[in-house]
């Protein structure tokens, strides 16, 4: 499996990359994998170290991909690495808290551009060698797309929209044999996310709104990366799977009366 996951740091995608390494050295197949990061923090060598004795070989960049020029840079590297693809995982993401109406023009931008515009850029260099391996793309979009979060003023409409991005590049790309979808995490307790949990009684408070009983783990959701880039999910294009232990299915559990 030749593979670009971005955004591969400690978290989803590092736990991601984890999966799809084991499952192509099980096969066999040893996975040629390029995974990004911004550059701020160090290389994790860890995981890099994990992925190779998996017997993959393993190209790690840094840029910025709200940047086109760079991602289109970083997609010319990754497809000279890997020599084609088969499967370009966007994972790369962030946001920032703000209410609309103090939201900076040029933090929705930038916001804009990490989520979306670097996939599209990215999808768009990858089309020609994904056609011709017939492969795939999995995007990490969030629940905080499928409705309404207050408190999230750019960050919930930039996922709805890489939502509806997904939707569009599966259908124009189906007949080119390109499944493109997406998973939608819930609530995930990453690296990334850990100095909110650290709070007290923010991480049982949390789990207490899980149906299921407990926030989720970056395992949990590539889990679902991987099933998606499978032959087992051979039929299924253009769908968002929303992985939130179900959150979203208890709104009207907090109607008054």
């Amino acid at each position: 499996m030749r593979l670009i996951l971005t955004g591969g740091s400690e978290g989803i995608g590092g736990a991601t990359l984890r999966i799809l390494a084991r499952r192509a050295a099980e096969a066999g197949r040893p996975a040629r994998i390029v995974t990004t990061a911004s550059g701020r923090k160090a290389a994790p060598e860890a995981l890099i170290a994990d992925l190779k004795a998996q017997g993959a070989e393993v190209l790690f960049l840094t840029g910025d991909l709200g940047d086109a020029r760079q991602a289109s840079q970083i997609a010319q590297k990754a497809l000279d690495f890997c020599d084609g693809l088969d499967l370009f995982v966007s994972n790369a993401g962030a946001g920032a808290p703000a209410r609309l109406a103090e939201q900076p023009l040029s933090e929705w931008d930038r916001i804009f551009d990490l989520n979306v515009r670097s996939t599209f850029v990215l999808a768009q260099a990858f089309h020609p060698a994904l056609k011709r391996s017939r492969g795939g793309i999995v995007a990490v979009a969030s629940m905080s797309g499928m409705g309404a979060h207050l408190g999230q003023a750019a960050y919930a409409p930039a996922k709805a929209a890489l939502i509806s991005l997904v939707q569009n590049l599966a259908v124009e790309w189906a007949p080119d044999g390109i499944r493109v979808n997406a998973v939608a995490p819930g609530m995930i307790q990453t690296p990334l996310t850990a100095a909110l949990y650290e709070k007290p009684g923010v991480s049982e408070a949390r789990a207490a709104r899980v149906p299921l009983g407990r926030v989720g783990r970056p395992e949990d959701i590539a889990g679902v990366i991987a099933f998606l880039a499978s032959d087992q999910a051979a039929y299924m294009t253009g769908q968002t799977l929303l992985a939130d232990g179900g959150v979203c299915a208890t709104a009207l559990s907090h109607m008054p009366g």
